[in-house]
Parts: C-alpha cells; sequence; structure tokens
C-alpha cells in the first residue's frame, strides 16, 4: 500500500533526509520518501501491517524532529 500525508512544521531538508532514512529501517516498509520542499511524506509499505508501521513511522520521526507533525 502507498499513501501519502502532509507533515507539518518540517524545519529543514536535513531533517527531512535522515527522517527519510530512519523510516527507511523499519521492517515492513518497502519505499519512503520525505520532501522537505513540497513537506510530504510518501510512505509505501505492506497492507497488512500498514497501521502497526505508520505508529513506528510516527515515533521514529518524533525522535528525528520532535515538533514535526504528520497528518494521518
Amino acid at each position: 500500500m502507498k499513501k501519502v500525508f502532509k507533515l507539518e512544521d518540517l524545519d529543514c531538508a536535513n531533517c527531512a533526509a535522515k527522517m527519510e532514512r530512519a523510516i527507511a529501517k523499519i521492517d515492513g516498509v518497502t519505499s519512503v520518501t520525505v520532501s522537505f520542499m513540497t513537506q510530504r511524506l510518501t510512505v509505501e509499505a505492506d497492507d497488512v501491517r500498514f497501521d502497526d508501521i505508520m505508529k513506528e513511522i510516527v515515533k521514529t520521526c518524533k525522535k528525528v524532529e520532535p515538533d514535526c507533525q504528520i497528518v494521518l
């Protein structure tokens, strides 16, 4: 399943790159793109576990950029 989410308060391109690398390491994530310019997160992940994977992604994003919010 592939979904696109809006990001709020993503501060810099470096943080976006760190976030992308961290999310890519999560089990079940097939591909991920974090765009600082468009403030968007594109995730492709396992259909069956998608909700659980998204919870893990939210936690990971908070570690990298505490102010950033994913609009689910």
